[in-house]
C-alpha cells in the first residue's frame, strides 16, 4: 500500500502541482460571490472527473458550497473530507500575486489558506479511486464562505448533515509548519458597539456637547481589562471609528469586537459580559446600542478526536514524516459542527506553511506531497480503529 501511494505521487507530481496553481489563480474572494461560485463549479467538474457524485449548494448571498461522495454504496461508514476555498484576500489578489514557488516554497493569495488543503484532499480521493479503495464511501464538503464564517448562508448545517454518521472527519485547514494538528477550536463571536452622542462646535460650546468618542474610549478600556479573567475567552477591539471633524464634538463612534470562547455555555457569559458594559454610562447624555453576530461555534475537544490524533501521529512516524503534536486552537473553523454532529474530527490536515491570510503567506511544497501519504495511508487503514469510531 505504502509502495503504491509513492509511486501515485511521483508519477502525478507536476499534474498535481499544476492543479494548486489553476486553483490558487482562480479569484475566489468571500466577498466575490461570483468568483466563489465559478471557483465551486471548477471544483465541482474537478471531482466529477475524478469519479464523484456532486451537488452544489447554492446561496443568494453567500458563496456556494460543494458536496460530492465517492463509493456511495461502498460498506462501511463514511470518512469525511472538509474544507473551505474561499480567501481572505480581495478580488484581483490572484491576479496581482500569482502561483509561483521559490526555494521550496509555494506562494499566492490563499495557497495555505486553504487552496493547498483542497489539493490534499482531491489528491486523495483520486489516489483511493485508482486504487479501487472498496471498504467506505468518502464524503466531500467544501465551503465558499468560511472566511465570513457562513454570514450569509446556512452552509453549517450542510457540514452538519452531510458527515453525520461518518467514522471519521479530516479538516484540510492550514497546516502548522510544525506538525501540529488541531483537536479543538474557540469559538467565534462579534459585538458590534454603537454610540449616540451630542455634537456641538468644539471651540465655542463644547462643554453643551457628548463625546460619543469618549464615552466609547472608556468602554474599549473595560472590554480589553476582560482579559484579565483567565477563563479562555479572549476580547480584541479590533475596530474603531467616530466623528466627522476635529472642531466638532463627536456624536457618534463605534467599535467592532472580536471575541473567542472555549465552550457554548461560556457564550451566555461573554454576552453578558458585553451588555454590563454596553449599558454602563460613563457620560451621561450618551447612548449605546449592541448587536452580536454568533460566528463559528467551538470545536470541542473529545476523547474521539484525541483517539483520531493518536491514530494519525503513529502512521506520521511509520511514514517517517515529522511527528505531529495536538494543539487547541484560538481559531474558529468548520470542524466544530462535524464534532457537535458527533464525528471524531481531526483538523489543520493541510499543507504546511506560514503567515496566511498577508501577503507574505506561503506553503511548504513538500508538505502538499507530504500530506497526501499521510491521509492517504490513514483512510486506507482505518478499519484497524473503527471499533473506537463505528
Amino acid at each position: 500500500m505504502r509502495k503504491n501511494i509513492a509511486e501515485f505521487i511521483e508519477r502525478n507530481k507536476a499534474e498535481i502541482l499544476a492543479f494548486w496553481e489553476t486553483l490558487v489563480n482562480m479569484e475566489s474572494a468571500s466577498a466575490d460571490k461570483e468568483g466563489v461560485d465559478r471557483t465551486a463549479r471548477f471544483l465541482e467538474e474537478h471531482l466529477r472527473k475524478l469519479g464523484a457524485e456532486t451537488r452544489v449548494a447554492e446561496f443568494e448571498k453567500g458563496g456556494d458550497g460543494l458536496v460530492a461522495v465517492f463509493g456511495k454504496d461502498r460498506p462501511g461508514k463514511p470518512v469525511a473530507f472538509m474544507g473551505h476555498f474561499d480567501t481572505v484576500f480581495p478580488k484581483g489578489a490572484a491576479t496581482a500575486r500569482p502561483f509561483r514557488i521559490e526555494d521550496g516554497k509555494a506562494y499566492g493569495p490563499g495557497v495555505l489558506d486553504m487552496k493547498g488543503g483542497v489539493v490534499v484532499l482531491s489528491s486523495v480521493a483520486r489516489f483511493l479511486e485508482e486504487s479501487d479503495f472498496s471498504d467506505r464511501p468518502v464524503v466531500v464538503v467544501l465551503a465558499g464562505d468560511e472566511e465570513t464564517a457562513h454570514r450569509y448562508s446556512s452552509m453549517g448545517k450542510v457540514f452538519s448533515d452531510e458527515v453525520r454518521g461518518c467514522a471519521a472527519a479530516f479538516n484540510f485547514e492550514t497546516g502548522d509548519r510544525n506538525s501540529g494538528l488541531v483537536v479543538g477550536r474557540k469559538g467565534t463571536a462579534v459585538f458590534t458597539l454603537s454610540v449616540e452622542g451630542v455634537s456641538v462646535h468644539a471651540g465655542r460650546e463644547p462643554r453643551k456637547g457628548r463625546s460619543a468618542i469618549l464615552e466609547i474610549a472608556h468602554k474599549v478600556i473595560a472590554i480589553q481589562a476582560l482579559n484579565e479573567n483567565d477563563e479562555g475567552m479572549t476580547y480584541n477591539v479590533g475596530t474603531i471609528e467616530g466623528g466627522v471633524v476635529p472642531n466638532a464634538v463627536p456624536d457618534r463612534a463605534e467599535i467592532v469586537v472580536d471575541v473567542r470562547y472555549l465552550s457554548s455555555s461560556q457564550l451566555d457569559v461573554v454576552s453578558a459580559r458585553m451588555r454590563e458594559i454596553a449599558d454602563t454610562t460613563y457620560l451621561d447624555g450618551t447612548r449605546t446600542t449592541l448587536s452580536r453576530t454568533v460566528g463559528i461555534p467551538p470545536m470541542e475537544k473529545t476523547p474521539e478526536n484525541e483517539r483520531l490524533f493518536e491514530f494519525v501521529r503513529r502512521k506520521a512516524l511509520e511514514l517517517g514524516q515529522p511527528e505531529p503534536w495536538a494543539e487547541f486552537s484560538g481559531g474558529g473553523s468548520d470542524s466544530a459542527f462535524s464534532v457537535s454532529a458527533g464525528v471524531p474530527t481531526l483538523d489543520q490536515m493541510g499543507v504546511r506553511g506560514e503567515w496566511n491570510h498577508s501577503d507574505r503567506e506561503y506553503a511548504l511544497v513538500d508538505s502538499l506531497f507530504e500530506r497526501i501519504a499521510l491521509v492517504a495511508e490513514c483512510v486506507m487503514d482505518l478499519e484497524r480503529f473503527a471499533p473506537h469510531f463505528e
